[in-house]
């Protein structure tokens, strides 16, 4: 990271940074160890650089049974990032693991950071909770008072809503927690300029729509710095290779202007040497002016309409691990996926929209990645 870009404006820090192993083989102390090794190390190579983390399923013990209410690894993960947190948010995470604050302390920009873990379909604790820590109410009123204040606001967090691309049918959160979170973001879309995830280990990215259909809202999701293969049944060969990524964006208006990704090529490293490359950039390869909602409707639109664009989206998607062509099925799990986050609409998706005829697809070489998600300053 410091290599690609010395100097960040911030750093957001989507979670999971313990190893995807079985409960028996951590502990509380091994997580919170291994989460401060990597809190010292961003510390020591960004010093001076403000850093948003969020807890992942896998930063607790035992993992993803994260609890609606205070509890010591919630108090040992605020005072470890006590210098990046600010006293409210300081106390608020404590309670919940989520907060709130001015981003980078200016007015007119705000930066939420949730904890969607308490929303896990595999999290048992909160399972008959109707709104787990409080968290749907403190976003509804975080997000009517930024309009009031009128502030523009960055949203962040480790699990995204809606339905994974490699496992038909997987969605993440609880069925009644997916529609409360989806009808937050139409309700307060105008004052969010941007939400990012974590979760998937893959590249992609996932799109909100008013009832009439207009695009409001994207969803950036991160792939993975490890080169974690997925263990989730059903899934083929979900590896991919590390990755980092850049976004661009308007001081002023907060808008996505551009992303940059770049890749680790773990088949060219084990034969030669370790090399992070630049994989591709946003505008330049899906041919959008900026990485705004409308641009990226379009990207999901040539994705769906041009064979050529969907071989490079998927290719990208596993940091280009997999270079294998992107058939019929394939292209409807990643369409519905990027474009249905509702439940119904997106079974509705999948089951009408069957594909009938194959697809021609060109390969092409490209380069893919990102866990920790850095803003350059323009």
């Amino acid at each position: 990271m410091k290599s690609i870009l010395p100097d960040p404006d911030f750093i957001l820090w989507t979670g999971d940074d313990t190893p995807h192993v079985p409960n028996e083989d951590l502990g509380e102390e091994k997580v919170l160890s291994i989460m401060a090794n990597l809190t010292q190390i961003i510390k020591v190579v960004f010093p001076n650089t403000k850093v948003y983390p969020a807890l992942g399923n896998h930063d607790y013990h035992p993992k993803s049974q994260l609890p609606a209410g205070e509890n010591y690894i919630y108090n040992q993960t605020a005072e470890m990032w006590k210098q990046w947190l600010d006293p409210q948010s300081h106390s608020l995470f404590r309670m919940g693991g989520y907060y709130t604050e001015k981003l980078l302390n200016r007015a007119g920009y705000r930066i939420m950071v949730l904890n969607t873990n308490l929303y896990y379909d595999q999290n048992k604790v909160t399972e008959n909770m109707p709104d787990p820590a409080d968290q749907f109410a403190w976003m509804d009123k975080t997000l009517t008072d930024a309009a009031n204040q009128k502030e523009k606001v960055y949203i962040v967090g480790h699990i995204p809503p809606g339905f994974f691309e490699k496992k038909r049918n997987k969605m993440w959160f609880r069925p009644n927690f997916n529609v409360r979170y989806l009808e937050l973001i139409q309700k307060h879309h105008a004052v969010i300029i941007g939400q990012f995830f974590g979760h998937h280990h893959t590249d992609c990215f996932r799109m909100v729509y008013s009832p009439e259909g207009s695009p409001i809202s994207a969803l950036f999701l991160t792939p993975g710095v490890t080169p974690w293969k997925t263990t989730l049944p059903g899934v083929v060969d979900g590896a991919n290779n590390p990755g980092i990524r850049i976004f661009e964006y308007d001081t002023d208006s907060l808008l996505i202007q551009d992303m940059v990704t770049y890749y680790l090529n773990l088949t060219y490293a084990n034969v030669a040497r370790a090399r992070w490359e630049k994989e591709y950039r946003l505008t330049e390869t899906f041919l959008v002016p900026d990485a705004s909602p409308a641009s990226m409707h379009r990207v999901l639109e040539r994705m769906e309409q041009e064979s050529c664009m969907l071989q490079k989206y998927y290719q990208y998607n596993s940091v280009s691990y997999d270079r294998s062509v992107c058939d019929a099925e394939c292209r409807l799990d990643h369409v519905c996926a990027t474009r249905e986050i509702d439940e119904v609409a997106y079974g509705k998706c999948v089951n009408e929209a069957a594909p009938t005829t194959g697809l021609l697809v060109t390969l092409l070489p490209a380069f893919a990645a990102m866990l920790s998600t850095i803003w350059p300053r323009l």
